[in-house]
């Protein structure tokens, strides 16, 4: 999860770099890779957050970080998949 958090920061510097280097109407290539491998690192992490507490799974106790954890795995695809299709307008 802290890898996810750098890539996300990296991500940020790239975005605003790529927003005056880009030419009109091309793609946010690099930053939706850099997107994409955080999310691949929040699932990692998620999943090694289920295997380490298996035994509070079975309680019920499911715990708030649990779910925002499963919440921010789709929500850092989705962003991923968003600046593969954005391009750079005016």
């Amino acid at each position: 999860m802290i890898l996810a958090k750098i890539l996300c920061c990296v991500r940020f510097i790239v975005v605003i770099l790529q927003l005056f280097r880009l030419k009109q109407g091309e793609r946010f290539i690099f930053t939706a890779i850099i997107q994409l491998l955080a999310a691949l690192c929040v699932m990692i992490g998620v999943s090694q957050k289920d295997s380490f507490h298996i035994a509070s799974l079975r309680d019920g106790s499911l715990g708030v970080s649990f779910i925002v954890a499963w919440v921010a795995f789709p929500m850092t695809v989705l962003s991923g998949f968003m600046y593969l299709i954005l391009r750079k307008h005016r």
